[in-house]
Order: structure tokens, then C-alpha cells, then sequence
């Protein structure tokens, strides 16, 4: 079953330390993914940025929130426990239990709340519109996928309106960023001279020459078939290379992606919402517009020895 929102796991939570006692509350996530009967996949898929187990996530939220409503406690670092108002809320056998029903808790509307100039409440919107099920990270995160998905959108479109010449420089300046060459005047070199057999290019795998990695690098409208990957990876074994990039500005066809899988080349296929995305990760050709740092409590700090 997919992976359940951070408010399903409210309920489940609580009733996991309806024993009064200490729980640390790592393994209860590990409790909570087998509750939902998540698969091995599931039970490994981080969030978008890769920071973060999807699942630990979610029942951190949950865990933040029934805090704030006073449900639970953390007595010591990395355990929590249910309080008397929390076991009264069991108690009363509730269906489940969301952000609409902390909503009933003083504390939690203070949470979500910041009093400015002790005159006039400001409403912050901590919490997710009741239509959502994201938490504030996945929230975050989605907002910030939107907007690169729009920058590489624009890049994309940027390049296939740019000269055959550019997009060679364009070529090798990701690369030079993704670490692979050696010198700038090399790289520049090694791009667009071979013309071998449908080779464009060669380029160190590192600063060092220890391999080398063979290069195709097209703009094309029309998706790119199995047939000019076949004429490639050809030109490769001629040249007795193992490793191949084919970058093109336009996808591959299925066709194409399926036969790479079982050759014994290593070629790798990059599309043009890759490479876009590949200049954004190495700022090629883009510029920060803006920053905001996501901090959290460094618990060790506060140890008071």
C-alpha cells in the first residue's frame, strides 16, 4: 500500500505508547511501516531531496504534532511518551485523529499561531491546507520541484535555440562542472573534432586520463531511435571504448533505452529535461535568485554535562 500521510499515522502513534512508559521513537517507525504492511521499496523511499527516509518523515510530523497539541511528551532525547491528556484522548476511542481535531487544543492553536504587536493575531500556516496530505518538508520540497521543473523547462527550450557551436561549449562546461577532463582548453579539444564514425568527442573520465569517455552530443526535435544509438555504440566497439555518453536535447524512444540495458557498452543516455537538470545541479549557464536555509534543533548543544 502507498506510503500513509503524516495525519493517518496520528492515531497509530499514539495508541503504539498507550502503556505509559518511556518509547524511543526510532523503532516505532519501523513499527508503524510494518502496521501499514509497506513494502522493502516503501519502506527505502526517501524524500525528494534524498535527506530523509519518506516514511520517518511523515511520523516525525506526526510525532511534532500530537507535542504541540500535548498528547505526547519527550521527556529525554529521542523518547516520548504519552501524556495524561493523550491517554484521555484514547480513551474516548476516537475515529482518527488530524489536524482538525488538535485544532480543539489551546497549545496547538498557539503553535500555529504568532501574536505580532500584541494587538492584532497573525494566522502562520504551519500546518498543511486541510486538502493536503504533505507535511511542511514534503510541502517544501514539492514548491521547490515545481520551480527547477520550470527553470529546466526554459532551459530546454534556451538550447535548442542556441548554434551547434554554443552547445558544444555548453557540453563541455557540464562536464567540466561534473568533474570529468582535464584542463578547459582540453575539454574544448576533445568536443566536436572527432567526427569519428559518430563520435563527436573524447573526454577524460578524470583529471588523471585514467579512461576515457566517447561523446555524442546532438540537438534533435524528434526522438532519438534505437538505430542512432546502434550507430554509436558501433562506433565505440571500433574504437575498442567501453564507455559512452549520448546527450541530445530532444528523449529517446523505449526502443532506444531498452536496448543500452543489455549491451555490454556502458553508454549513458541524457535527455533534454536531464541535462537541463544536470545544469541546474552544477550551475551551468543559471544563478542563484534566492536562499533559505532549513535549520533544525542541534540537540546536542543543549547536553548539559
Amino acid at each position: 500500500m502507498a506510503i500513509p500521510d503524516y495525519q493517518t499515522l496520528m492515531l497509530p502513534l499514539l495508541r503504539l505508547i498507550d502503556d505509559g512508559e518511556e518509547h524511543l521513537f526510532s523503532p516505532l517507525v519501523d513499527v508503524l511501516a510494518n502496521q501499514f504492511h509497506l513494502s522493502e521499496e516503501e519502506k527505502k523511499q526517501l524524500l525528494p531531496s534524498g535527506g530523509m527516509l519518506t516514511i520517518k518523515s511523515r511520523a516525525g510530523w506526526a510525532r511534532t504534532y500530537l507535542k504541540k497539541a500535548g498528547l505526547l511528551e519527550q521527556p529525554s532525547r529521542g523518547n516520548i511518551k504519552l501524556t495524561s491528556r493523550g491517554q484521555s484522548v484514547l480513551d474516548s476511542k476516537p475515529e482518527q485523529i488530524d489536524v482538525k481535531f488538535l485544532q480543539q487544543f489551546p497549545e496547538f492553536l498557539e503553535f500555529v499561531s504568532i501574536r505580532k504587536d500584541d494587538s492584532r493575531e497573525v494566522v502562520l500556516e504551519l500546518s498543511p491546507p486541510q486538502s493536503t496530505k504533505l507535511t511542511p518538508d514534503e510541502e517544501l520540497e514539492t514548491a521547490y520541484k515545481i520551480l527547477v521543473d520550470g527553470l529546466a523547462n526554459e532551459i530546454i527550450q534556451l538550447v535548442k535555440g542556441c548554434s551547434p557551436a554554443f552547445f558544444e561549449r555548453l557540453v563541455v562546461e557540464l562536464l567540466l562542472a561534473m568533474g570529468y577532463g582535464g584542463t578547459r582548453a582540453e575539454a574544448g579539444r576533445a568536443i566536436g573534432q572527432s567526427g569519428d564514425g559518430g563520435i563527436d568527442g573524447i573526454i577524460d573520465e578524470d583529471r588523471l586520463g585514467l579512461d576515457s569517455i566517447y561523446i555524442q552530443a546532438k540537438r534533435w526535435e524528434g526522438g532519438v531511435g534505437r538505430p542512432e544509438i546502434q550507430k554509436f555504440v558501433g562506433a565505440l566497439q571500433g574504437q575498442r571504448a567501453h564507455k559512452g555518453v549520448f546527450i541530445t536535447t530532444s528523449d529517446f524512444t523505449r526502443e532506444a533505452q531498452d536496448y543500452v540495458k543489455n549491451i555490454n557498452n556502458k553508454v549513458v543516455l541524457i535527455n533534454g529535461f536531464s541535462l537541463a537538470r544536470l545544469m541546474i545541479e552544477n550551475n551551468v549557464g543559471v544563478s542563484v535568485a534566492a536562499t533559505y536555509a532549513v535549520k533544525k534543533i542541534d540537540s546536542d548543544y543543549f547536553l548539559d554535562d
